[in-house]
């Protein structure tokens, strides 16, 4: 499955704002809808998520529910 253009750049700008605290999928997928920006659902926030943790720009905080925050940029 391939990333839709503009997927990470709408979930960065919700994470941005959160600052440094961690969010779920459910939670971003709710700020997202609140601007009517909403990914298909709270799944797909967290598959974008993982892919892009995987590429080191997500930090994952491995708990129930999984939480995401920006990785600081350097």
């Amino acid at each position: 499955m391939q990333l839709r253009r503009g997927e990470f750049e709408r979930i960065r700008t919700v994470l941005a704002e959160a600052n440094d605290d961690a969010l779920t999928a459910r939670e971003i997928h709710e700020r997202l809808a609140a601007r009517d920006a909403a990914l298909d659902s709270p799944h797909r926030v967290a598959t974008v998520l993982g892919r892009r943790a995987d590429a080191g720009d997500i930090e994952v905080i491995e708990s129930q529910p999984y939480r995401y925050r920006l990785v600081d940029s350097p």
